[in-house]
């Protein structure tokens, strides 16, 4: 068998594994392989290509471990991520606050808590804007009624 074939057959069962794993990574290496079966495609020698393969691997491999490092996201995942959490930015209008610094509102059909992150801003009715959710509290921010809402 040529030496791009079994390039091109392991690059193959590389995205294959990838399929069936969901690691990314598999995908990095097979790019190496297809640099490999590229090279052997040049005609370079069997170290050569074994050389490029290995160098584009790696390289691929710690390219995307450092940018999913970077990319690491230091927010809890379901609480203030709104990514994982749909709720997150959406605006509630409270009418009123409790004593006790907390509101009772109807959000999606529910009764909830909201109370702002730091009480702050509590006995100011209006818009507000949800930035967590703990369990069935909401935590607040008020919206300045002057200037336009900021899409999150």
């Amino acid at each position: 068998m040529a030496d791009t074939t079994l390039w091109w057959l392991g690059a193959g069962l590389l995205v294959a594994a990838e399929l069936l794993s969901g690691s990314f990574y598999l995908l990095m290496l097979a790019l190496g392989l297809v640099a490999g079966a590229l090279a052997a495609h040049a005609g370079l020698s069997a170290s050569a290509q074994v050389v490029v393969a290995a160098l584009v691997g790696t390289v691929a491999v710690l390219g995307w471990h450092l940018q999913r490092s970077r990319r690491a996201n230091t927010q809890p995942a379901v609480q203030a991520n709104p990514d994982v959490n749909p709720d997150i930015g959406q605006i509630v209008h409270i009418d009123a606050w409790d004593n006790d610094g907390t509101a009772r509102i109807k959000y999606r059909g529910a009764g909830w808590t909201a109370s702002p992150p730091d009480f702050k801003n509590t006995g100011l009715p209006g818009h507000h804007r949800i930035i967590e959710v703990r369990g069935n509290q909401l935590l607040v921010e008020r919206i300045d009624e002057d200037r336009p809402a900021d899409p999150r």
